[in-house]
């Protein structure tokens, strides 16, 4: 269970409880009923995350690239990333961000999306995973550490060989 080993032993022994009874796909569609988002083309994805920048963190700076990525597990082992590109020119240092989803999170419950936004946008902000990390982003989600342990669960369904819980294509091999 490497999503959940930075959890309490406790709380991996009951999510191994309900692997071993296979409850832990049920557990989570019952957690996430509304089934996927209609979030599908980059440009959707731009248009939410640019919405949720704007209503958090008006003064950041502004994102010239947000899109899924196909490769973004296979390559990084991440789910999302954010970068940050610098040019020099015309004598002036112009910097360009961009937000990158691993394409998975294409059918997920939108609370799951939105948990990934939420973190890549807050290290636009903050870089290290610190307490004003967290913060920041319990600030624009606050059941963010909710829909984080949801997402290891569900990337955990996943890794045991599961069937994508709101799709009906074939299972995938997890990141």
């Amino acid at each position: 269970m490497k999503y959940l080993a930075g959890y309490p032993a406790s709380l991996q022994e009951q999510v191994a409880q309900l692997i071993a009874q296979d409850k832990l796909g049920a557990l989570l569609s019952q957690r996430h009923p509304g089934g996927t988002h209609d979030i599908q083309s980059d440009r959707a994805l731009y248009d939410y995350v640019g919405g949720l920048k704007n209503e958090f963190m008006r003064k950041a700076e502004p994102l010239a690239k947000v899109m899924f990525d196909n490769k973004l597990h296979v390559i990084r082992n991440a789910l999302g990333t954010h970068t940050t590109v610098s040019r020099v020119q015309g004598g002036k240092l112009k910097a360009k961000r961009e937000i990158r989803v691993a394409s998975l999170f294409k059918e997920v419950p939108l609370d799951l999306l939105r948990m990934i936004v939420v973190h890549e946008l807050a290290h636009t902000k903050e870089k290290a995973h610190d307490k004003a990390f967290y913060a920041l982003c319990t600030y624009m989600e606050r059941d963010y550490h909710r829909f984080e342990f949801d997402l290891r669960l569900y990337l955990t369904h996943l890794n045991l060989g599961g069937k994508r819980l709101w799709s009906h294509e074939a299972p995938i091999t997890p990141p």
